[in-house]
């Protein structure tokens, strides 16, 4: 996985993405959330597996989904699939009209959970169901980053 300070170390679909943060409302952590957005700003993503049943989930909770047990947190691979995506054509809304057209997609993590999401690094029309995707942070402000997934590369 890939980390990217605002800078345009992974092309030039990364730095448009990292241009366009400024633009874009930026997530509120709170007390629950604040350790995922941390960690995308040192280049990580983030899930919670439960230490007392073993499940795992995204999007960041107090308790596990399944036993109410206070989960922990765990490094992503980084890798994972599209399991589900919608082309965004039109948006009206500031500053998401000058995006379009861009992706709007479900990732399954190699370990499990599915998290929203953009996909980037690629024309929207390559974007299928099933496509093995890569992680990748921007880093927006101090202890404050952002996922995107891109395509990953072929062996």
């Amino acid at each position: 996985m890939s980390h990217d300070a605002g800078g345009d170390t992974t092309g030039e679909i990364a730095g448009d993405v990292a241009a366009s943060l400024g633009r874009r409302p930026l997530p509120l952590p709170d007390n629950v959330s604040a350790p995922y957005w941390e960690a995308a700003a040192r280049g990580e993503v983030l899930y919670q597996e439960c230490p007392a049943c073993g499940h795992r989930q995204f999007y960041p909770r107090a308790l596990c989904t399944a036993c109410a047990a206070e989960p922990e947190w765990r490094p992503a691979s980084g890798r994972g699939t599209v399991h589900t995506f919608t082309v965004i054509r039109q948006n009206w809304a500031e500053p998401f009209r000058d995006l379009a057209p861009y992706v709007v997609a479900v990732v399954e993590l190699e370990e499990g959970p599915r998290m929203m999401t953009n996909v980037t690094g690629c024309a929207p029309e390559d974007v299928h169901i099933g496509m093995p995707v890569e992680a990748y942070t921007i880093a927006v402000e101090d202890g404050l980053g952002v996922p995107f997934w891109r395509p990953a590369p072929t062996d």
